[in-house]
């Protein structure tokens, strides 16, 4: 079984930036796509950006589009996230994913409806905390 591990969140004023990462252990990621949700205070997790193996195939949420940059070490088992532009809009938990068949794509990943979370994600970490306000 796949342990994730975020971290680099925390408190930024908007327009900052911050760069999230997630330290994966149990299994390589080398085939298998990853990515990132968040969860705002009162709302549904929802997938962010995602990335293929290849990293040929990425996916970023109209929302993030232009602002976040997804990219992996699979020699580290580490994703990250580069977050520029914050905005108050992007408080919330954010977590890694990292899907369980390795046919699984960006987009697939990162558009998936909650009821199918755990049977094609890992099982989630703890998350990591980012908090956009002045």
């Amino acid at each position: 079984q796949v342990q994730l591990v975020e971290s680099g969140g925390g408190l930024v004023q908007p327009g900052g930036s911050l760069r999230l990462s997630c330290a994966a252990s149990g299994r390589t990621l080398d085939y298998y796509s990853v990515g990132w949700f968040r969860q705002a205070p009162g709302k549904e997790r929802e997938g962010v950006s995602c990335i293929k193996s290849s990293q040929s195939d990425t996916y970023y949420s109209d929302s993030v589009k232009g602002r976040f940059t997804i990219s992996r070490d699979n020699a580290k088992s580490t994703v990250f996230l580069q977050m520029n532009s914050l905005k108050p809009e992007d408080t919330g938990v954010y977590y890694c994913a990292v899907a369980t068949r390795d046919t699984t794509t960006a987009p697939a990943i990162c558009n998936l409806p909650p009821q199918l979370y755990s049977k094609y994600l890992e099982p989630w970490g703890q998350g990591t905390l980012v908090t956009v306000a002045s």
